[in-house]
């Protein structure tokens, strides 16, 4: 079994840097059925799920921690606050806890900087030319608040923000009492966000990645075939290295048995390799990209800071 390396957070835990995506699909059989890949991961050795309210897989990973056998405190459960929620910070915690079927989260993350209209049974309410639609208050300030009560509460053992640039991480620090652990954000080698990283460094705030491997667009990238072939590794493996090589953590989704054990055998590239990755950055969304409104998520890029 793969040892998986680990990154300190500035709570002082230790969280893997190679971790599970929990997002299974949008049905509610895709979702009900998560607990499948996830239990096939923990038995491959992955020690980190993360998850999110919003994905509907909190119930999932709860079925397959107790299937797997392998105690709770083994096991590092991130989830998050989503962005309709951000008026009921302690509630939907509380909801995500009973669902998690525990007492407390490892990582607690601000999903979205912005806050969208709540309708009952609707957690995605778009206006006429299908944006989400977005409400002024509470600010991610005024949210981050109530998070740092939850962190003082024990709660959530670490706290931390997703799809935050400079720009809205410098407004948050302009009134935060605890700098977030952890900003989780799309990265990959086609946007290796070279500012973003070197901004987080210097916070002491650790980046985990989402869409690490950048899809096929990227694993088919002539220099990432020719480092697979280089070091006789998957694209997936060489894109995973080159992140924690960077000092970013990944949580690359995948329900396929053997890609899950390559994804946590991550190979040492040498420095100028690293380098050559990280020279692909094109700043290209894959995944979170504005749509023809130029919006996502109900925000505008420049709202985003992106």
């Amino acid at each position: 079994m793969a040892t998986v390396p680990r990154f300190k957070l500035n709570t002082g835990a230790m969280m893997p840097a190679v971790g599970l995506g929990g997002w299974s699909g949008n049905t509610k059989e895709e979702r009900e059925n998560g607990w499948k890949f996830m239990l096939t991961a923990l038995q491959a050795g992955y020690r980190l799920i993360d998850t999110a309210y919003h994905y509907g897989t909190e119930k999932t990973t709860a079925v397959a921690i107790k299937k797997s056998g392998i105690p709770r405190e083994d096991i590092w459960i991130t989830t998050k606050l989503h962005h309709q929620h951000t008026p009921w910070v302690e509630k939907y915690l509380q909801e995500s806890l009973d669902n998690l079927e525990t007492d407390y989260v490892d990582l607690y993350l601000m999903h979205w900087p912005q806050t969208s209209k709540f309708v009952e049974g609707d957690p995605e309410p778009k206006d006429e030319q299908g944006n989400l639609i977005v409400v002024d208050s509470p600010t991610f300030n005024e949210t981050w608040a109530e998070m740092e009560k939850l962190y003082e509460s024990g709660r959530a053992k670490a706290i931390g923000v997703s799809n935050f640039s400079v720009k809205n991480l410098e407004k948050l620090l302009e009134t935060a009492k605890v700098i977030p652990a952890v900003n989780q954000v799309e990265m990959h080698p086609y946007l290796a966000q070279p500012q973003l990283k070197e901004y987080c460094d210097s916070k002491g705030i650790v980046i985990t990645a989402y869409t690490p491997t950048g899809y096929k667009t990227v694993l088919t990238d002539p220099t990432i075939t020719e480092l697979a072939e280089k070091y006789n590794a998957t694209p997936g493996q060489i894109v995973l290295s080159w992140h924690v090589a960077r000092g970013v953590a990944v949580v690359p989704k995948s329900s396929n048995v053997q890609r899950q054990k390559d994804n946590l055998n991550l190979i040492d590239l040498d420095p100028e390799d690293v380098k050559r990755i990280t020279g692909l950055d094109r700043n290209q969304r894959l995944c979170n990209y504005a749509n023809e409104h130029g919006k996502v998520e109900g925000w505008t890029y420049e709202q985003l800071g992106w």
